[in-house]
């Protein structure tokens, strides 16, 4: 066979080619030699031939053609020659590289011959060889794994090759195939280290290390195991650290959190902060400011005050100002009934609004709060309160009275100022709605008064319920994130001493913001408790859900650290513990993009209820159809959870948009109903065209309660970007609407998308969407779960539930500031941000950019860089808060 090819080869090669053949034909017969000089030289050249060939690569090379007839001969020669010489070796090499094209799949025979061959000089065999080569090795110790997995690995013969291959990928700009070897071998560590050949000079330096950081955050969404993605960012951490880019160090540190149980998050944030200058130290207190972080600094009274967002307020009505947007706006500015289609859709309105007013002052009280909110001015409330209170009724005049603490949010000494006087009312209401205010002004902020504490807490054990609830509900709003042991002191005689199910959920809630995502085992304890002793009929209550909720914040983003809590709410008898369960699974992968988590998800929507067969008695009927889960809640939880374990991760969020389809084509009304809530939280925010294209058909559905919650999606979407497309479906959805509710619905939706004026967003993602804000998305979560129940919650009595929102919004600005922390206009380039992770180059990190002078609007979807090389900023993200200072020259020297 070999003859044949080599016949057929002799006809069709030109003279050159004809002489390579002949000549490693010739070296092949020659290593059989007896004499070992010319065995030795016969080698000499074909190693060199080989060499010559493979060290630019761009097909296969003539040498690796003309001898594979005779690679079984080499291996043969090799198998021969004595073990302890020099020439088995080079020979172990050469059939290493040509086992590159000849050997079979899967025998790894590259790294078999390579290990008996000379370790170092990879290069010289060429990129292609030692690409091919890595690929064995991680493929030989991914096995080794498997067969000894209880045993002891013995890897040093890797180890050798891996610390020969990782430094010439890093020499020749192949960060990509350094950092999946080390992965896939388990030594991510190594990039922390020297070249083994120059002890002096570093794996990553000034050059490289912002590439080989990224792509190893990239790779972290795809890493399952937690111990692992844990080792991956404390190694990004450490390499930004020796870098001294303190800003990104502390993002990485922001998504380690808690996770590293031997260096506490606090303590690395402290490390960090005792680095820094003074201006690197303030815009990390910015990015610590917009998660929301607990985290203190007393060393430095003007930085902590940046981190409790003290500085928001001043930054916000600065944007406002230059954007022209300060006069405040009233509910008709956004409805905009006049340019209504028909004089018959203007009257129906007009006669919907006269028959339902209560309903209609409601929806305009939050649309009021919304629009305005943190301007510290409207035309409802901040001019004549009174007035527009007393056009409500009971929880009405709640709402209205805590619509103050929104639009004066942020501005916690001017916002108690105005107030203080609801709280001496006569009406039991409105002295609520004020302690609703109280937490609602002071979301997000760490004043150094701190008012909630102070006011709020005698409220929780007051004799009337309403009072009650709004106290216990503004705290969880103020203190969302913070983990505040004085909070819990507060709220926990709700659990010890209060049997009202309505109470205690709420209170739940309210502890699940407020420590979400710390997994505090006191509190924990407190709900299984609660959960375990009540009754099946306050378990049946609609408050029941926000059980489940705030335990599943409480482990939020944390993992397998849920499980044994799961474990827990298998002894609960009552359908809502599967509820609870699948509200604390995904809340535990939230973000995480994790597909065996949405597949359990997903089985769990595909279960159908029992039909009741066609002539069966009622009695029959009952004995027939499944659970006790009339509204099936776990059903919808699994569809919500499959959005948020799937959000924050690109590829995953599309596969899911794809899953809802069939979802909403054949699934149980429980699954369909909340359909519309999870592509909102996929797209927080963000108004997608082709979802939003989905919503509209939805408000369409003949499921009264899927097109609700589709009017409700199409404001989330659009929360806060003023969006045109939406903004004329709402208004022709308000035209149409035959039902109070649907217009109530389509009010806050209204309300939602023009929410600050356009300059807020409620999008929980942040930094290059690589963070999560926790509380933000626990505050989302919130509003979506009223929304699974929009008939016993936003439509009765529990609308003010609505102000959990508080806690997600934050300006969507790029704002530039000098190191006085003084607004400094600098030139920018703002586009739709394109993923440069892996190429090589310096690639274009935004595309369709427009130029814009700061403070400047950015969208969820858009990337700013600065236009101009003469400010550099302090930040690693161009995004809120940016501190930049001037580029200094370089002055040369003598």
């Amino acid at each position: 066979m070999g003859q044949d090819v080599a016949s057929s080869n002799e006809q069709e090669l030109s003279p050159e080619d004809q002489s390579v053949l002949d000549g490693l034909e010739l070296a092949v017969e020659r290593l059989h030699d007896a004499d070992s000089e010319i065995a030795s030289a016969a080698l000499s050249y074909l190693v060199r031939e080989v060499r010559s060939a493979t060290s630019s690569m761009t097909s296969v090379p003539k040498p690796l053609k003309f001898l594979r007839p005779h690679y079984e001969t080499l291996k043969l020669c090799h198998s021969l020659q004595d073990n302890s010489s020099v020439t088995k070796k080079l020979l172990a090499d050469l059939i290493a590289v040509l086992a590159m094209t000849m050997s079979k799949p899967g025998s790894r025979e590259i790294l078999f011959f390579k290990k008996q061959g000379f370790i170092s000089d990879l290069g010289s065999w060429g990129h292609e060889f030692v690409r091919a080569l890595a690929g064995e090795v991680g493929a030989e110790y991914s096995a080794r794994q498997l067969i000894e997995k209880k045993a002891q690995l013995d890897n040093e013969d890797l180890v050798g090759l891996i610390d020969e291959i990782v430094p010439f990928h890093l020499q020749h700009n192949a960060y990509a195939e350094a950092v999946d070897l080390l992965i896939e071998t388990q030594r991510i560590h190594m990039l922390l280290g020297n070249y083994p050949s120059r002890p002096d000079k570093m794996l990553i330096d000034e050059s490289n290390f912002r590439r080989v950081c990224l792509y190893l955050l990239r790779c972290g969404t795809y890493i399952a195991d937690p111990d692992d993605l844990k080792h991956l960012r404390q190694c990004a951490f450490h390499i930004y650290e020796r870098h001294c880019d303190l800003c990104a160090a502390l993002s990485v540190a922001l998504q380690l959190g808690d996770d590293d149980k031997i260096v506490p998050f606090s303590d690395r944030c402290k490390q960090l902060f005792d680095m820094a200058d003074n201006s690197m130290r303030q815009q990390m207190s910015f990015l610590l400011a917009r998660h929301r972080s607990k985290f203190e600094y007393p060393e430095d009274c003007e930085v902590d005050a940046i981190i409790g967002n003290n500085q928001l307020k001043v930054y916000y009505v600065d944007l406002g100002r230059d954007l022209d947007v300060m006069d405040p706006k009233s509910p008709e500015d956004i409805y905009k009934s006049h340019l209504g289609d028909s004089a018959f859709s203007r009257a129906s309105n007009i006669s919907a609004r006269q028959v339902d007013s209560a309903r209609a002052n409601l929806a305009a009280t939050f649309v009021n709060a919304f629009v305005n909110a943190g301007f510290c001015k409207d035309l409802l409330m901040t001019e004549d309160g009174n007035a527009w209170l007393y056009k409500n009724k009971e929880y009405g005049m709640l709402a209205a009275a805590a619509s103050l603490g929104m639009i004066m949010m942020w501005n916690v000494e001017e916002g108690l100022t105005t107030i203080d006087k609801f709280l001496y009312s006569n009406e039991e209401y409105v002295k609520a709605g004020a302690c609703l205010a109280i937490g609602i002004v002071s979301s997000s902020v760490r004043h150094e008064s701190d008012p909630p504490i102070a006011l709020l807490p005698e409220h929780v054990e007051s004799s009337s319920p309403i009072m009650r609830t709004a106290a216990i509900v503004a705290l969880g709003i103020a203190y969302a994130g913070s983990a505040r042991d004085d909070v819990l002191d507060a709220l926990t005689p709700v659990f010890t001493s209060s049997d009202v199910m309505g109470d205690v959920a709420l209170a739940t809630l309210s502890l699940g913001q407020i420590y979400v995502g710390t997994c505090k085992s006191e509190v924990a304890s407190l709900i299984a408790q609660k959960l375990m002793e009540a009754s099946d009929a306050s378990l049946e209550m609609p408050e029941s859900k926000f059980l489940g909720l705030g335990l599943g914040l409480l482990f939020f983003g944390r993992g397998e650290r849920g499980d044994a809590m799961l474990e827990a709410l298998k002894t609960i008898e009552h359908p809502i513990s599967l509820c609870a369960s699948v509200t604390l699974e995904t809340c535990a992968f939230a973000a995480t993009g994790d597909v065996l988590k949405i597949q359990k998800m997903l089985h769990l929507c595909a279960e159908h209820r029992l039909e009741p067969v066609a002539n069966t008695t009622p009695a029959l009927m009952e004995a027939t159809v499944l659970p006790k889960t009339p509204k099936a809640t776990h059903q919808s939880a699994a569809v919500i959870g499959i959005a948020l374990v799937a959000t924050g991760e690109e590829m995953g969020a599309e596969m899911t948009l794809r899953t809802f389809d069939h979802l909403l084509h054949y699934g149980e009304p429980a699954v369909r109903q909340a359909v519309p809530l999870a592509l909102a939280l996929l797209r927080i925010s963000y108004p997608d065209y082709g979802i939003v294209d989905q919503m509209s058909r939805l408000t369409h559905d003949a499921d009264a309660q899927v097109a609700l919650n589709a009017i409700v999606g199409l404001g989330l979407i659009g929360a806060g970007t003023n969006n045109s497309r939406i903004a004329g479906l709402l208004r022709m959805l308000a035209e149409h609407a035959r039902d109070p509710s649907s217009l109530f619905v389509v009010r806050l939706a209204q309300g939602l998308l023009h929410l600050g004026k356009g300059l807020l967003s409620i999008s929980p993602f942040h930094a290059d969407r690589s963070l999560v804000c926790k509380p933000a998305m626990g505050s989302i979560l919130t509003f979506l779960y009223c929304c699974l129940d929009l008939k016993h919650t936003i439509l009765d009595k529990h609308h003010y539930l609505m102000y959990n929102l508080a806690s997600a919004m934050v300006p969507r600005f790029l704002f530039t500031v000098d190191v006085e922390l003084n607004l400094l206009p600098v030139s920018v380039r703002v586009g739709q941000a394109v993923e440069t992770v892996g190429q090589a180059g310096r690639p274009k990190t935004i595309t369709g950019f427009q130029t814009h002078t700061t403070p400047v609007l950015l969208g969820v979807d858009d990337r700013a860089e600065l236009a101009s090389d003469e400010v550099l900023a302090k930040s690693h993200v161009l995004e809120g808060v940016v501190i930049v200072e001037p580029r200094r020259s370089e002055v040369p020297s003598g």
